[in-house]
């Protein structure tokens, strides 16, 4: 009874988050609403036993890409008033792409009612609590049956992270920048002038 009421507890706020997020005017508060929906998001992950996903949830993306997306929201510059103004531009597209995210979401709801028997439906050996932890199952499952997707995940987060500094890196005119090789080579006398200041006379 009492996990119950935390799953629906915790359901309630995670949709109403979601729902904030993508209607909230102020983007801060958009990436405020987001946190919480993680955090909520977590709290179910806790009642179905998957710990690891939670605290995953938790310190990858509250601690990392929300705080994140909050810093460059608040530090940044940005005319969001300007960004609105192409939103009647790009509706259509937008109502396409959620219609056909509501009819795999009416598919994959329908699918439990279309199945003859929930008994014939394969599901995933779970091991004794006892026996193997879900860190241990997770780790296992990725680095033998999964290794090739996993390191292949990796590369293409790589090439991302790249390009994302090849696209923001600018080169601006009258900006100092550091040149190690120049630093490295300089020499004391080009650097330090030494002058015989006679007693009394100053400088």
């Amino acid at each position: 009874m009492l996990a119950a009421i935390a799953f629906y507890c915790f359901a309630a706020v995670t949709v109403a988050s979601a729902v904030m997020v993508i209607s909230a005017r102020n983007p801060v508060h958009s990436v405020l609403f987001l946190i919480l929906a993680f955090f909520n998001a977590a709290g179910l992950f806790v009642l179905i036993g998957a710990e690891f996903i939670a605290m995953i949830l938790v310190v990858v993306y509250v601690g990392a890409v929300a705080v994140l997306f909050l810093f460059v929201v608040m530090m940044l510059d940005i005319g969001f008033s300007q960004l609105r103004e192409g939103f009647m531009q790009y509706l259509p597209i937008g109502g396409l792409i959620g219609l056909i995210l509501f009819i795999e979401l009416i598919m994959v709801a329908g699918s439990w009612l279309l199945l003859p028997k929930m008994e014939n439906v394969r599901a995933f050996p779970s091991p004794p609590t006892e026996q193997l932890t879900n860190t241990h199952a997770i780790g296992e499952i990725l680095y033998t049956n999964y290794i090739y997707i996993f390191q292949g995940a990796g590369l293409v987060l790589l090439v991302a992270m790249i390009g994302a500094i090849v696209l923001t890196l600018r080169t601006r005119e009258g900006i100092k920048k550091q040149n190690i090789s120049e630093q490295v080579s300089r020499r004391p006398e080009d650097s330090v002038e030494l002058h015989d200041v006679q007693t009394g006379s100053g400088v």
